[in-house]
């Protein structure tokens, strides 16, 4: 049994530090626990939004990146507009607010 225990410990040792770098974020690609945290964070805004009485009416896209909240969709006024941005920079963890809410014509 102690035949295999060294060799078996090694190679443990050395497929560590390979399991730790591929959890690592990169430029282009976010980590797992940021990818997460994103994950919350979009939750937390589409929750918001859809307990407000207005917004609820209106189909708004909530992307999270990096705890930047990009919002998308279609609403009839920029007053609305507006408030969506405010509820959505009021969560924890955003760390900024891009709108891309198109405001259709009357």
């Amino acid at each position: 049994m102690k035949r295999f225990a060294r060799p078996l410990c090694v190679a443990l040792c050395l497929a560590l530090p390979l399991v730790w770098v591929g959890c690592a974020s990169t430029p282009t690609r976010q980590s797992t626990g940021e990818y997460v945290d994103d994950s919350v964070i979009t939750t937390k805004v589409k929750t918001e939004l859809g307990a407000d009485k207005v917004l609820s009416l209106y189909q708004i896209s909530v992307e999270t990146y990096n705890g930047v909240v990009q919002l998308s969709g279609f609403v009839n006024s920029q007053e609305v507009s507006e408030n969506a941005a405010a509820i959505a920079r009021k969560v924890g963890g955003v760390r900024e607010v891009k709108n891309s809410l198109v405001v259709k014509p009357q």
